[in-house]
């Protein structure tokens, strides 16, 4: 929010000069509200403490008195190590100092001395990193030091004083932004003491309670801007109101040759009667593997056809194109509906057909990868966009696709279920519904963790599944051999399988195939004529061969939890019982989590939640491109309950007209009002 600090060179704090400007503009620092806002990532506590109290490996601040005779060993021209003893009360303990051997001098015995450091219990050593002599100069004892992400050549100490006179000189112009009904309520301080603070907390408990007051603002902000959208754009009647004919779709949806679940009914009601709204649809549909997703998807598209429109289903890979493709042909093929498949490996002569008719009209639905956003795509009048596994499209892809028709209606699905917390931080300007419930019939997946030691009984239970009619996937995390990684490749997998099950058809299937081949061993291993495929990730998501019953993961330690649960997810689709076999050696605490949560539940939900926490929410999704806040301060883990207040809070605000009006919120509508909330484009 650019307030009246940001609109001031920094350079005009005092102690900026010279080339600083330019180091600072390397933190992305040009303006003294920016530089304000930069906020320490953590403290350094020089409290003084006592040894009987403390743990080995703790990093300590004691004061002592010098006993001893320094001593000092060279190593080389340049490397030292400098040893001398102190008496902390009650310890007789041995201070070390590398490569200070310029401070021999200083310590003088009888002098007192203040050192900070790694502490070791056992030896009763102090590796000191910092020393002070109590009455010479300014001292950080007792105090919280702030620590920034600094880089180049500013130094810490360069950067908290620089900080301090920021906030000397300017702190005055910080201006409130928060209502004061809301600092009431919650009993937050001012902004201006929170950002002070937060630089230089007198306490633990007074940065404490300044992060809670820069956190729930920076998430407030934030969920204004997603409700002030949403109030904003369901007024507007820029959409298409499609006039869905619903006893024909109630008809499709009867002919199915399953029964949608209670779960599937409700989500496809919430869908239809947005379609059926002036307001452009922004519908995010979750739900874990196998819910039954595409059947919703493919009723709405059914719907939007029905009423005059087109509709396009933009999905991530040729594979499942094509699959989505021959499911959409089966569903729509009685009801005269035309369905056509573009993907980069369609030749130039049936690319140049399939536009023409999309432009003319004569093709219903179009499935695709990212052919579907290319400039000479154009529809004849495109009512519905469908995205699945959205957080695999960066959001100018997304939005490139809706904008090829006069403001569609949008329906993005995912199979990663994304707990609640995450759902309302990264699509806050979406409507959420979710499948909660499986189809009835489906037979949880049985998971097991095992050892590379036990591989000979995994391939004994690859031999009885197979044997038995059944099929197997193998996943591998590499196609070929690794010099840098001792992990197994699905090439060199391919080739010891096919010797150890000499009477099945083993397949291989990589990223580097080419698509033909790639779809051509997919159609054989989906007419069980490969057995046992041995694959990378390409296939984690979607492809449905409801005869494989086994899902065994080689290296599942180096996968994350909810890349694992999509794997697991290929199997299970079947009548027959399923199991999924995840072969590990973790070395560490966070790899043996994951294989306990894999095996612990089969819940989505569960796991994507234990995802999050044991790797962040950027690499839950990946990239920036995701479209998630990059927050300065929140954690969207540990800050849940704050999120979900705040956007509590900004949902009632907006909904009040003295808010769009008031002058007491005049702050927060020229915050709007910079964020480009007004604009008609839709968020992205």
């Amino acid at each position: 929010m650019k307030l009246n600090v940001y609109e001031i060179p920094v350079k005009q704090v005092q102690g900026v000069r010279g080339k600083k400007p330019e180091e600072l503009l390397a933190l992305g620092i040009t303006t003294v509200g920016e530089l304000l806002d930069y906020y320490p990532f953590r403290y350094e506590d020089y409290t003084l403490r006592d040894l009987t109290e403390v743990k080995d490996g703790d990093r300590i601040t004691v004061q002592g008195t010098i006993v001893g005779i320094p001593q000092v060993q060279m190593y080389g021209r340049i490397k030292s190590r400098l040893t001398c003893k102190i008496v902390v009360d009650p310890l007789f303990i041995t201070a070390v100092w590398f490569n200070r051997h310029f401070m021999k001098d200083q310590l003088v015995a009888g002098t007192e001395v203040v050192l900070t450091g790694k502490w070791d219990q056992k030896r009763l050593h102090l590796t000191v990193s910092e020393s002070e002599f109590p009455g010479k100069g300014s001292s950080q004892t007792g105090t919280l030091q702030p620590v920034y992400s600094i880089a180049g050549p500013i130094t810490q100490k360069w950067m908290r004083k620089t900080t301090r006179q920021a906030l000397e000189q300017y702190g005055d112009l910080l201006i409130e932004v928060l209502p004061q009904e809301l600092l009431d309520r919650y009993e937050l301080m001012s902004r201006k003491q929170a950002v002070s603070l937060l630089h230089m907390p007198g306490s633990v408990q007074e940065g404490v309670r300044a992060r809670k007051r820069m956190v729930y603002e920076e998430l407030f902000l934030f969920q204004l801007k997603m409700q002030a959208y949403r109030a904003l754009n369901h007024e507007r009647a820029d959409g298409v109101a499609h006039p869905l004919d619903l006893p024909e779709v109630r008809a499709f949806v009867r002919a199915l040759p399953f029964v949608l679940t209670d779960s599937q009914k409700n989500v496809l009601a919430e869908i239809l009667h947005d379609l059926q709204q002036s307001f452009c649809m922004s519908r995010l549909l979750q739900g874990d593997v196998g819910a039954g997703k595409t059947v919703v998807a493919a009723t709405a598209l059914f719907a939007v056809v029905k009423a005059g429109y087109q509709g396009a289903l933009m999905v991530p890979t040729e594979i499942l194109a094509e699959q989505h493709k021959r499911s959409l042909d089966r569903l729509f093929e009685p009801y005269g509906i035309q369905v056509g498949l573009l993907t980069g490996s369609v030749s130039d002569k049936k690319r140049r057909d399939l536009l023409a008719s999309l432009q003319m009209g004569l093709i219903d639905i179009v499935v695709g990868t990212h052919a579907l956003i290319q400039e000479d795509v154009y529809f004849r009048s495109l009512g519905l966009v469908v995205t699945d596994e959205q957080h695999r499209f960066g959001v100018n892809q997304r939005s490139i696709l809706r904008r090829k028709g006069m403001n569609p209606d949008v329906l993005t699905m995912t199979a990663t279920p994304i707990p609640r917390t995450l759902a309302i931080t990264a699509f806050g300007d979406m409507d959420v519904s979710t499948l909660r419930e499986l189809p009835k019939g489906r037979k949880p997946i049985k998971t097991y963790s095992v050892t590379h030691d036990m591989l000979e009984r995994v391939l004994g239970f690859i031999r009885r599944e197979v044997s038995e009619g059944r099929q197997a996937y193998i996943i591998c995390p590499l196609i070929e051999e690794s010099e840098k990684l001792d992990v197994q490749n699905a090439i060199d997998v391919h080739a010891q399988l096919q010797f150890a099950f000499p009477d099945y058809q083993v397949g291989l299937l990589h990223g580097r195939m080419p698509a033909a081949d790639k779809d051509g061993v997919m159609r054989e291993f989906s007419a069980n004529r490969l057995q046992v495929l041995v694959s990378t990730t390409v296939i984690e998501v979607g492809v449905d061969v409801p005869n494989a019953t086994l899902m065994i993961v080689y290296d599942a330690h180096r996968f994350g939890l909810s890349q694992l649960h999509q794997l697991r997810g290929r199997v299970g689709r079947g009548e027959h019982q399923s199991y999924c076999v995840l072969i590990a050696d973790p070395k560490n605490e966070i790899g043996k989590q994951r294989m306990k949560a894999m095996t612990d539940t089969n819940d989505g939900f569960e796991i994507a939640r234990r995802d999050l926490e044991l790797r962040g929410p950027g690499d839950f999704f990946g990239t920036k491109q995701s479209g998630l806040p990059d927050f300065r301060l929140a954690d969207m883990v540990a800050d849940f309950e704050t999120m979900e207040q705040a956007r509590d809070d900004a949902a009632e605000l907006v909904k009040r007209p003295d808010f769009w009006t008031g002058a007491s919120y005049s702050i927060l509508r020229e915050f709007l009002r910079r964020e480009h909330i007004f604009d008609s484009e839709l968020l992205d």
